[in-house]
């Protein structure tokens, strides 16, 4: 099957943008059955309000406690309550 190079609309800009043969034999490969709705520029934006990006999400705010097995200081990302054990990521893989 040749692919052949077509020219989309953006959903989200309006701006037209070309959705290369390339990319498309790709799509194939992956079993991709829609051709993308965003340009390159409004799908990274997208990405970033979402998640922060691949790998670099936005810094969650963590809590200091203490390890109920070894007493070492660390931080979780919830906030402790009482009566509820926190352990520090070397306690906690033993713990599972």
């Amino acid at each position: 099957m040749a692919f052949q190079d077509k020219t989309l609309v953006c959903k989200d800009c309006g701006k037209e943008f070309v959705f290369t043969a390339g990319e498309q034999e790709f799509y194939a490969e992956k079993g991709f059955e829609n051709d993308p709705v965003r340009c390159k520029s409004c799908r990274d934006n997208r990405k970033r309000r979402n998640n922060g990006g691949y790998g670099r999400r936005q810094q969650r705010q963590m809590y200091d406690a203490v390890c109920a097995e070894c007493g070492a200081p660390t931080q979780v990302p919830f906030k402790p309550m009482n009566g509820r054990p926190i352990y520090c990521s070397d306690c906690f893989a033993k713990q599972r």
